[in-house]
């Protein structure tokens, strides 16, 4: 059955390699139409503002939206346009898988997953200036917030995932030797619900400057990562480091009514219009909705096509180490898509 999707093609390179994501969804035959919107300085262009109604309304809509990135406008308004969309939807789960596409990189067959909560933490935002005597910013205060609700709920979806999965351990990443009430909240419900899991998922847990040591020690050891919010962030992104870079990094944020995915990278403005943006990341992206969307066979044949063009040269982008642009990586892509499909 079709499927309609909220597409935000986004700011920068957001165009091209959301041109060339649509190019391989096609050759492969994905169940998907799109709801094109606007976001970001591309909707403040035209008069409008930077997360329209239209565009809240078909993400209500249609419950799923794929995304590239966004540039936050300048000036008053929203502290970041991705936080303030996962604000709106609710999107507490952060999801970054990180797995080996190319190989000769640093480590071979890395192949875990980070969930991030996504709504707490430090990035809520609530911070403020105490001023003393004739210096009105003396004082710089941030309130990092965690509640037993979301912190119950990111952790039974790190292990409903390994159960869903077939992954063997969660390992939970905390401060809690130092932030004893935020960080020991998260500890505490996070044993808690490990408690329900016994005997189907081994439960870990690991201290947050510990863990970036041994992420990069030995990845090998990790299978699902469960953070709050600021760490997860962090981490998220040394995770990508170990396998080549954001390049490879899909995102897919998760809420109980709606789910948008999208590469984690930026907007790219110094090389917007060029046509040599790596689109990697944002083909990647649409793999984490088909499989959101139960399409499962056709993301992993998208997956293969990717790695089957990585591990050679032809059509790569100029970061990969190739001369090819944006549209040859994926028209790369696409022809071996069609080749695989060749009557034997």
């Amino acid at each position: 059955m079709t499927r309609t999707v909220t597409l935000i093609p986004g700011d920068g390179i957001g165009p091209a390699i959301t041109e060339a994501c649509e190019a391989v969804l096609e050759a492969a035959g994905a169940p998907i139409e799109w709801d094109r919107q606007k976001a970001g300085t591309s909707a403040m262009e035209e008069g409008g503002e930077p997360l329209p109604d239209a565009t809240l309304a078909s993400i209500e809509q249609h419950r799923v939206a794929l995304k590239g990135p966004l540039t936050t406008p300048l000036g008053e308004g929203f502290r970041s346009l991705n936080v303030a969309l996962r604000k709106h939807f609710d999107l507490y789960v952060n999801l970054r898988p990180v797995k080996t596409l190319r190989p000769g990189g640093r480590y071979e067959d890395v192949d875990l997953v980070i969930v991030r909560e996504n709504t707490e933490g430090l990035y809520v935002g609530i911070e403020h200036f105490i001023g003393m005597e004739d210096d009105p910013k003396a004082v710089a205060e941030s309130v990092m917030l965690v509640t037993r609700f979301g912190a119950e709920r990111i952790v039974r979806y790190a292990f409903e995932y390994a159960l869903a999965h077939d992954r063997e351990m969660v390992t939970l990443v905390h401060k809690a030797n130092i932030l004893k009430c935020t960080q020991g909240l998260f500890l505490e419900v996070g044993r808690g619900v490990a408690e329900e899991y016994e005997g189907r998922v081994t439960f870990d847990e690991r201290i947050i400057d510990a863990t970036a040591m041994q992420l990069v020690l030995d990845p090998h050891q990790f299978d699902v990562i469960v953070s709050e919010n600021m760490f997860g962030d962090i981490l998220s992104d040394e995770a990508a480091g170990l396998v080549g870079g954001l390049g490879f990094a899909p995102g897919a944020n998760i809420g109980e009514d709606a789910a948008l995915f999208e590469p984690v990278h930026g907007s790219a403005p110094d090389i917007a219009g060029k046509g040599i943006a790596n689109p990697c990341s944002m083909i990647l992206a649409s793999c984490l909705m088909l499989d959101h969307l139960h399409e499962g066979e056709v993301a992993e044949r998208i997956r293969s096509a990717v790695g089957g063009v990585l591990r050679g040269v032809e059509g790569l982008t100029p970061d990969l180490g190739g001369t090819g642009t944006t549209q040859s990586f994926a028209r790369a892509i696409v022809d071996r898509l069609e080749r695989d499909d060749s009557p034997v």
